[in-house]
């Protein structure tokens, strides 16, 4: 790696720190670093072995290695931060698969401690272990066949690429990140390159190349997005299906196809951008160029109430992020910024599995991925309306007795478990057509903001074609339902 790799004869903190910098982001930043302080302590005493695992860690396992071993606990598994599992798995989670399932391990030939060896001592090596695929999953073309789903999402809690929640966060995104599809060589957190080094089974990424239609992923932690997943249908055949898709509404289409809000915390900055439906690509960046039609400059926009937070972070915005209108009103969004962006997007949800609203998704610098599927977006909003109405006839008509059920009293039991379905509003179904991304700052479980009003700088995404469309769906309903109708702005 280069002269500025530790030794075992360093203080546990400098080790602890550079080992802190290779991680893939499968378990959280302190859960991590309590891991790996509890593993350096554990080899202070065993110097050999502690620079085993620092050469295997910071070359990325481009030089052999001797084991690095623990004692084996009674039921086999290790304690850290609360939690219990399997220590070979807990460290390559960290330093090599952040997706890894615990059945996935198999020890490499030359390992004499291997956990299934049922030895003394565990060898915790990661370059120790190979990777065993699942059955169903196609390495060559990273796409997932069936909807198994790996058994968590990959995350990444360094909080931000730039050091302002954590400076072993430097260079996180650059060691993961591909450009144009082809991966680029990992640094570390000093900014030097590792070594590539060609495994035998190769990292599985729970993100397939194309928006995977009956994929899911289980987690409970921000997602992230660090491959440049063009879309696929680009070939002869696939144009050819897409333009054999019934339109999903015989309207022309609006005057601007999005609009584009940036806040500050919780308050608006600046004039509403919109752009035109002739523009199908549009730039949100952070410099001080005048706006033109189909690029957003941020770094022009003043506020007397601004932040020293939003300050620092509208510094780091760069070339912020490009958003691309597809097809009927597909929206894909390239990170050209040199730091994350952070994104809440229903169908990003949906594909993960999730309910709506209900996780953030990391985007790494030089990630192209999906956030908008209007299709699916209309399925979602007839599903909605059509749901919400029905529950609210069945409410009236379960409040006025005539829906007595078992367990009802002149038919009010219904009437409460009905109540939730039929609180469905406008606003619920126009949250359907509204992306929101937070530059350089996350939110939501991993972070201290829990909300996007409370990140310093970030924009909100309205899109015009599924509002159109929304209204639509809205004048459907029959006359006699009570319900607000003209709000699509156009």
């Amino acid at each position: 790696m280069g002269s500025q790799a530790p030794t075992s004869a360093d203080a546990c903190l400098s080790i602890v720190h550079s080992l802190m910098c290779h991680r893939q982001g499968g378990e959280s930043e302190s859960f991590a670093k309590r891991a790996i302080e509890s593993l350096v302590k554990k080899l202070k005493e065993k110097r050999d072995e502690l620079d085993s695992l620092i050469t295997a860690i910071t070359t990325n396992g481009a030089h052999p290695s001797k084991c690095v071993t623990i004692q084996r606990t009674l039921d086999g598994r290790l304690q850290v931060a609360g939690r219990k599992g399997f220590p070979h798995v807990i460290y390559a989670r960290i330093w090599r698969w952040p997706d890894l399932h615990k059945n996935e391990l198999k020890h490499v030939k030359y390992c004499q401690y291997a956990f299934d060896l049922k030895q003394d001592s565990v060898c915790v090596n990661p370059y120790h272990y190979e990777r065993v695929v699942s059955p169903g999953i196609d390495l060559s073309g990273l796409t997932i066949q069936h909807a198994a789903p790996p058994t968590r999402l990959v995350k990444d809690e360094y909080g931000s690429d730039i050091g302002m929640e954590g400076a072993s966060s430097q260079h996180a995104a650059s060691s993961i990140s591909h450009a144009h599809g082809v991966p680029q060589s990992p640094l570390d957190c000093y900014g030097n390159q590792i070594p590539h080094v060609s495994q035998a089974q190769p990292a599985l990424s729970p993100f397939p190349r194309t928006a995977p239609e009956g994929a899911t992923w289980t987690g409970n932690n921000t997602a992230t997005y660090t491959q440049n997943l063009e879309p696929q249908y680009w070939n002869n055949n696939h144009l050819q299906s897409q333009e054999m898709l019934t339109p999903l509404t015989n309207q022309p289409p609006p005057e601007f196809w999005c609009t584009i809000t940036y806040f500050e915390l919780d308050q608006q900055v600046g004039e509403t951008f919109k752009v035109p439906y002739s523009y199908s690509t549009v730039k949100v960046d952070g410099y001080t160029d005048p706006s033109s039609l189909d690029r957003f400059c941020l770094g022009q926009l003043s506020n007397v109430h601004r932040t020293e937070a939003s300050e620092r972070a509208r510094l780091h915005i760069g070339k912020g992020v490009q958003l691309d209108y597809r097809g009927e009103g597909d929206v894909w969004i390239r990170c050209v910024s040199d730091h994350s962006v952070f994104v809440q997007s229903y169908y990003l949800d949906r594909e993960a599995g999730r309910a709506p609203g209900d996780a953030v998704h990391k985007i790494y610098p030089s990630a192209y991925i999906k956030v908008f599927d209007i299709r699916q977006c209309h399925r979602q909003m007839q599903q909605q309306a059509a749901t919400a109405q029905a529950a609210a006839a069945a409410q009236a008509a379960a409040v006025a007795g005539n829906v007595p059920g078992p367990a009802s009293v002149g038919g009010i039991a219904p009437a409460v478990g009905l109540s939730a379905a039929a609180g469905i509003g406008v606003d619920d179904l126009r949250r359907l057509c509204i992306l929101r991304l937070s530059f350089v700052k996350g939110w939501g479980p991993d972070y201290p903001r829990h909300s996007i009003k409370e990140t310093p700088c970030w924009i909100e995404v309205q899109l015009h074609r599924p509002l159109q469309l929304l209204d639509e769906v809205l004048q459907t309903m029959p006359l006699s339902d009570p319900r607000p109708r003209g709000f699509f702005l156009g």
